[in-house]
C-alpha cells in the first residue's frame, strides 16, 4: 500500500490558498502533505514565495495530516535554528513531521550575501549540519568549528518521537550517499529506469527508512489547457544541473526559459488531460515498490485537480495514511520512519 500525499508549492499560492487546499485534499482522501521552503519564485509568473515554517504549523494544526518540508541547512538557515524548528514541530505535533535536507540552490542561498560554494563543498557542509542537528536532537550542548559554526548551542524544547531527517536526491550517486546517513530518501518523478537505479543504489549502500517520491503534473479538461498550464507555470524549473543550482535571481530563470517549449516541460511534468493515464503513471511508480508519492499539480488553480484526483483517481490506486515521521536514530522498541531526464536535483524541480 502506497501513501498518497499532495505537496503545498509556496512559490505558486498564497499561503492562506495553500493552507486551504491541503485542508480540501485531506477531506478529500490524500492522507499526507510535503512543502516547499524557498526564498524566491523560479519565476515572476509564479510569483509568491511565503516562509515555509510560519505555515507548516498552521497546517499541521487545521489537519491530521503527516507533514514534510524540504529544507538546505548551511547558509540561509542555521543549523541550529533548524534543528530548534523541526523539534518544535515534532514537539507540538508528535510523529507528524519529518525533514528532508538538500545541499541548497543560488537562488534562494545568495541572499546572505555569502559566497555559493562548489556542489561537494555543499554536500560536505549538508553533513555537518546533519551531524549538528542529530546531537542537538541527542540533548548535547554542541559547539563546531568548519563550513558552519556553532558555538555552544543546546535545544531546550526536543520531542519525544525524534523526527526522521530524510535525503533529498536525484542522482544515483546522490542517493547512494544519502544512504550513509538519511532516515529514507525522496526523490523526484523521473524515468522509472532511472528512479530504479536510485533505488537500489540507495538499499544497496545500506539505505534505510521509506522512499518517497515528488511528482510534477499537469491536468486539465483539454489537453490543451493541460499544456497551456504546465508550459506557464513549469518552464522555468526544466534546467538540469548546473544551471539549476547556480542562477541567482528570478529574471535570470525568466530569460534563459523564454525559449523553452511544451516537449521539453513534458520531461519534467506528466501533462495529460487523460485521468486513466495519471492513474496508470502513479500505478507504475508505485510499483516501484516506493512508500509515498506526493502529487504536485503545477497549476495555480489547485480545486479541480484536487476534485478530479480525489474522486477518479485515488480510488482506482491503493491508497494508505502515512505512519508516524519517526527517525530511525530513536530507541530500538520505537516503529521507524516513514515516510525523459531527470531534473536538476533541488525538490520543486527536483531534490537538492
Amino acid at each position: 500500500m502506497t501513501v498518497y500525499g499532495v505537496h503545498a508549492s509556496h512559490e505558486q499560492l498564497h499561503p492562506s490558498d495553500l493552507l486551504a487546499a491541503v485542508v480540501k485534499a485531506e477531506r478529500l482522501g490524500f492522507t499526507a502533505a510535503m512543502s516547499s521552503d524557498h526564498f524566491s519564485p523560479w519565476s515572476s509568473r509564479q510569483g509568491h514565495s511565503a516562509f515555509a515554517w510560519s505555515w507548516l504549523g498552521a497546517a499541521l494544526q487545521a489537519t491530521d495530516l503527516p507533514f514534510g518540508v524540504v529544507n538546505a541547512p548551511g547558509q540561509r538557515y542555521h543549523p541550529a535554528i533548524i534543528a530548534q524548528a523541526i523539534s518544535t514541530l515534532g514537539a507540538m505535533f508528535p510523529g507528524r513531521f519529518w525533514a528532508a535536507l538538500g545541499s541548497g540552490e543560488a537562488s534562494n542561498e545568495h541572499i546572505t550575501g555569502d559566497p555559493w560554494p562548489r556542489k561537494d563543498v555543499r554536500n560536505a557542509r549538508l553533513l555537518e549540519c546533519v551531524e549538528v542537528i542529530r546531537a542537538l536532537f541527542a540533548g548535547e550542548e554542541v559547539s563546531h568549528h568548519g563550513l558552519v559554526t556553532v558555538d555552544r548551542a543546546r535545544l531546550w524544547t526536543r520531542p519525544e518521537v525524534e523526527p526522521a531527517l530524510v535525503g533529498a536526491a536525484v542522482s544515483v550517486e546522490t542517493a547512494r550517499w544519502c544512504a550513509s546517513w538519511a532516515d529514507g530518501l525522496i526523490t523526484v518523478g523521473a524515468p522509472v529506469e532511472h528512479l530504479r537505479r536510485m533505488i537500489d543504489a540507495y538499499r544497496d549502500a545500506g539505505g534505510r527508512g521509506p522512499i518517497n517520491l515528488q511528482i510534477h503534473l499537469s491536468w486539465a479538461d483539454s489537453e490543451e489547457e493541460a499544456e497551456a498550464i504546465a508550459l506557464d507555470q513549469w518552464r522555468s524549473n526544466v534546467f538540469s544541473p548546473p544551471v539549476c543550482w547556480d542562477l541567482d535571481m528570478t529574471d535570470h530563470f525568466d530569460v534563459v526559459s523564454e525559449r523553452v517549449g511544451i516537449d521539453q516541460v513534458r520531461e519534467v511534468v506528466n501533462v495529460s488531460a487523460d485521468l486513466g493515464q495519471h492513474t496508470a503513471w502513479l500505478a507504475e511508480y508505485a510499483a516501484l515498490g516506493v512508500d509515498g508519492i506526493y502529487l504536485h499539480h503545477v497549476g495555480q488553480d489547485l480545486d479541480p485537480f484536487l476534485d478530479a484526483f480525489g474522486a477518479k483517481v485515488l480510488p482506482q490506486l491503493d491508497v494508505t495514511r502515512a505512519p508516524e515521521a519517526r527517525s530511525h536514530h530513536e530507541k530500538p522498541e520505537q516503529p521507524n520512519a516513514p515516510g525523459g531526464r531527470p531534473p536538476g536535483e533541488n525538490l520543486g524541480r527536483g531534490p537538492e
